[in-house]
């Protein structure tokens, strides 16, 4: 029997648990799908704790990769064979699952099965803020928070080959260097430096169009003063924990500003925009755009330990879970 990874309560990395399960045949609308390789993703950790809550027991896991093993009813566009991926649907965390067809697309020939679990998630999601919430262009300059995360280092790669100027946080000296690398333009270690006194340094006190947040607490005031007149905080994450309730006057104190709580899966919510978002995702990919830095790797087994690193902040880039 196939196994995966469960939790029976929410709680620290120990209550991820390696479970052999029942997958069945798929139903209407359905695949059932060999798992290849899986990604690992912040919002796994909010599954995990119950941040973000989930029936249980669950099957963690947003993304993955691998290869239509049986069709369902009325299921057209796929077919036994066909290498595919998804993102923002639980239950990843297995070696082989039932999904929506609708969920899934097919991977070009150029992409393999490791690349597109570690990035659907990261990528659409880089996507959507760069190109949906904001569109980043040339003249433009933006910050984004964690640039030496996953999402981080495709947007910084995005937007810089949008012509766009990349400022990027980053906590050591090794995750600029990787930042750096990426195209990020200016990158701040924010463990010794005064992130909003940097920016003000680096645009000759003009500030920022747009900020992209995926920290939360410990970033989101600051942030708010890095922005110029109507300028946009985008929130699209919490590692450091829920940003607290402010009096939204303070917005109109500083310059008139927006704040957005975006989502992937509103992006994403119809067959139409998955394959907009995901065929422009392909497309950056495989022109060399967008180069996807999975710098670490773990047998799906051992995802406890996977939680731990990235909880510990120990990894950058994106991360796949071998099945």
């Amino acid at each position: 029997m196939p196994h995966a990874i469960r939790i029976h309560q929410t709680g620290g990395p120990e209550v991820l648990k390696w479970e052999e399960i029942e997958v069945g045949s798929p139903g209407p609308g359905q695949v059932k799908l060999k798992q290849t390789v899986v990604g690992l993703n912040y919002i796994d950790v909010y599954h995990r704790t119950g941040l973000y809550p989930v029936p249980l027991p669950a099957i963690l896991g947003t993304e993955g990769a691998g290869v239509v093993e049986a069709v369902g009813e009325g299921v057209t566009h796929l077919k036994v064979g066909d290498r595919v991926a998804y993102a923002s649907v639980i239950g990843s965390y297995a070696e082989a699952r039932l999904i929506a067809a609708d969920r899934l697309v097919k991977l070009p020939g150029n992409i393999d099965d490791r690349t597109a679990a570690a990035m659907m998630l990261q990528g659409m999601t880089a996507r959507y803020l760069i190109r949906d919430i904001y569109k980043v262009g040339p003249g433009d300059t933006i910050l984004i928070h964690a640039a030496a995360g996953g999402v981080g280092l495709i947007v910084s790669q995005w937007a810089s080959a949008l012509g766009a100027t990349v400022i990027g946080t980053v906590s050591s000296d090794e995750k600029a260097a990787l930042a750096k690398a990426n195209g990020c333009h200016h990158t701040i270690v924010y463990t010794r430096e005064d992130f909003q006194a940097r920016v003000l340094e680096i645009t000759g006190g003009k500030k920022l169009p747009v900020v992209y947040d995926s920290v939360g607490k410990d970033t989101f005031m600051k942030s708010l003063d890095c922005l110029q007149p109507r300028g946009l905080m985008v929130l699209f994450g919490s590692s450091s924990g829920a940003v607290p309730p402010f009096d939204l006057t303070v917005l109109s104190q500083k310059g008139s500003l927006l704040v957005t709580r975006p989502t992937l899966a509103t992006f994403i919510a119809t067959r139409a925009l998955l394959e907009e978002n995901s065929a422009d995702l392909f497309d950056a990919v495989s022109s060399g755009k967008v180069k996807i830095n999975i710098n670490q790797s773990y047998p799906l087994k051992d995802t406890a330990q996977a939680h731990r690193d990235l909880e510990a902040r120990k990894t950058t880039g994106s991360t796949a879970l071998t099945v």
